[in-house]
């Protein structure tokens, strides 16, 4: 192999960049919601887990999810943008079905998650952040530059 086969070589194994544009803040975003959700369920897990158990181990699951998807955005490459665009698509079917559940039944929630009322204690950014990111994700499928 010569230098120039190393060379393309070398940038075709390079994962292509999800962070461009638009990609940064969905990172920046994504990040600051790792933040508040797992700070949020850390604190509420050891401090009153037993007042809503469900309640705050699904915020933490939350910032999982969050934190799941941060990561593969600066990660890139094709395989990190499918497993974000499927882990989104999770994230959103969680913010509806926890939103309508607790919509329909506050009861089963003596206290708010992350999605709870469709992440209306977050300025809906729980709902609408996974839309953005699979429509960017979407996208990028094509566009994103290595």
């Amino acid at each position: 192999m010569t230098s120039g086969e190393a060379d393309v070589t070398a940038v075709q194994e390079k994962p292509a960049r999800l962070i461009s544009g638009p990609g940064m803040l969905l990172v920046w975003f994504y990040g600051v919601m790792v933040v508040g959700a797992v700070s949020r369920s850390v604190f509420q897990i050891a401090t009153d887990f037993q007042r809503a158990p469900l309640a705050y181990s699904l915020s933490a699951v939350a910032g999982v999810v969050y934190g799941f998807i941060t990561y593969s955005l600066v990660r890139g490459g094709e395989t990190a943008r499918k497993a974000a665009l499927v882990c989104c698509a999770a994230e959103l079917a969680g913010v509806l079905l926890v939103g309508t559940w607790t919509v329909v039944d506050s009861s089963a929630f003596p206290d708010a998650t992350v999605w709870s009322d469709f992440g209306m204690g977050y300025v809906f950014i729980p709902v609408l952040l996974p839309v953005s990111a699979m429509y960017w994700l979407r996208k990028s499928r094509d566009t994103v530059t290595p």
